[in-house]
């Protein structure tokens, strides 16, 4: 980002005349004023004494040969001729910039910068340009943020554009350790995008997951995490905020096999073969021996390889294959049963083996029978697990009204949020967040 920066520092100061000769800002008029012999000479010119000291013919050469020494001494000298004009001040001072761009004298081009700012001689537009360069070269060159921010924020203050240095002034409080205020400033900005249905800077969601890494908040780092899944969703992105959902304070156990769900949606090409085993054994221990069956043949497409895990897997394997032919061959004779009685939990379970099987309007259907019919513990998994298998039909909309529902610290509440993400797509998330 700092290169960037820096690169535009040397196209606003050449746009503006400053890495040419003084004379284009008018010192040539003094010869026909000495001829004219003016009492005053007129305006925006120097007296010949400095003309004579700073003339381009002369010093040009001097920074082309580096001989920063010299030219130093010469802007010096004139300096310090008495009762200096407004206009030969402004000279000088840009002069100085000059010297210190040339000699990468940082103090020097601020200073010359600052003068001119202040002069009132230069457009406002020009006035805000030099405003940004000196922020910029306290913050990519001395690397003092403290100033940095000061001048970011008097750009703002004077353009009324609060959000072109906005990134910056955060990344120089990240810079100068003072985390506090950049997790205060990018939650601002992260809350303001939810509002507007606009989408934050990539940059300051990842400066919040530093914050979280340097200040070990790891809620903090889960935050930032799905934030970035939220509007630049990655792979990467997502498979961090699934596996640390898991370790997330207050997260249950009981979510894991929903959590391996999603995950083999969302991020397949981050699946591995074990994730794929735990996969199919959760599945198996909770009856739903089609989805084992899927999942086992996705991680070992080629049989179980050899190895100390062989006999475990090939006993998931088995298991997973037998319980699927029976569900083939007599899942609708479970239907009868799962109506008449009084918790929906079997509907539930038994529609969402319907919806392994890809038949999800059916699928769909006896979930809804077994959550109106009530279920008695742990009602909102069911509506979780609803929710998703109503993505999982291409119903996003319905999906996402049911899962907007689902609320808890356990893990549930989240599960229902990055279903919702995955559903409704970066740009739609950010509207749905208002």
């Amino acid at each position: 980002m700092s290169h960037i920066r820096l690169a535009r520092i040397s196209l606003l100061l050449a746009a503006i005349g400053l890495n040419a000769a003084p004379a284009i800002l008018g010192m040539a008029p003094v010869q026909a004023a000495e001829e004219k012999k003016a009492p005053e000479a007129p305006k925006d010119t120097v007296r010949p004494e400095m003309y004579k000291l700073i003339d381009p013919a002369q010093t040009k050469p001097l920074l082309d040969a580096k001989n920063y020494t010299e030219f130093k001494s010469r802007l010096d000298q004139a300096a310090a001729l008495p009762n200096l004009t407004p206009y030969e001040s402004f000279i000088l001072s840009q002069m100085s910039v000059q010297l210190g761009q040339a000699s990468n004298n940082y103090e020097l081009t601020i200073k010359g910068l600052e003068a001119m700012i202040e002069s009132g001689r230069m457009k406002p537009e020009e006035k805000l340009r030099f405003i940004d360069a000196i922020g910029t070269i306290y913050y990519s060159n001395i690397k003092d943020y403290d100033k940095a921010i000061q001048w970011f924020e008097r750009y703002g203050t004077e353009s009324g554009d609060k959000v072109k240095e906005r990134q910056f002034i955060i990344r120089s409080y990240f810079l100068k350790n003072d985390f506090a205020s950049t997790k205060t400033e990018v939650l601002k900005d992260i809350e303001a995008a939810k509002a507007t249905g606009t989408v934050p800077p990539k940059d300051e969601l990842n400066l919040l997951g530093n914050v979280g890494i340097k200040t070990k908040d790891t809620e903090l780092y889960l935050q930032a995490v799905e934030e970035l899944a939220r509007y630049y969703p990655t792979e990467d992105y997502w498979n961090d905020l699934l596996n640390r959902t898991r370790g997330k304070k207050g997260y249950s156990n009981r979510f894991d096999l929903d959590i391996a769900r999603i995950k083999a949606v969302v991020v397949p090409s981050k699946m591995e073969p074990e994730d794929y085993a735990e996969q199919a054994e959760l599945s198996v221990l909770g009856g739903f021996f089609t989805e084992a069956k899927i999942a086992m043949d996705k991680g070992y497409p080629n049989g179980i390889p050899a190895g100390k895990d062989k006999a475990a897997l090939q006993k998931i394997r088995d298991s997973a294959n037998k319980g699927a032919a029976d569900d083939a061959k007599n899942i609708d004779s479970g239907i009868p049963a799962a109506q008449k009685s009084k918790d929906g939990v079997g509907l539930v379970n038994l529609g969402y083996n319907y919806v392994t099987l890809g038949q999800f309007d059916k699928g769909v259907d006896l979930m809804k029978q077994g959550i109106a019919k009530g279920v008695a513990k742990n009602p909102d998994d069911a509506k979780l697990r609803l929710g998703y298998a109503l993505v999982m039909a291409g119903k996003k909309d319905e999906a996402v009204t049911v899962l907007k529902t689902v609320t808890g610290n356990d893990g549930r509440g989240d599960l229902a949020r990055y279903w919702i993400m995955y559903a409704t797509g970066p740009k739609i998330a950010a509207a749905e967040a208002k």
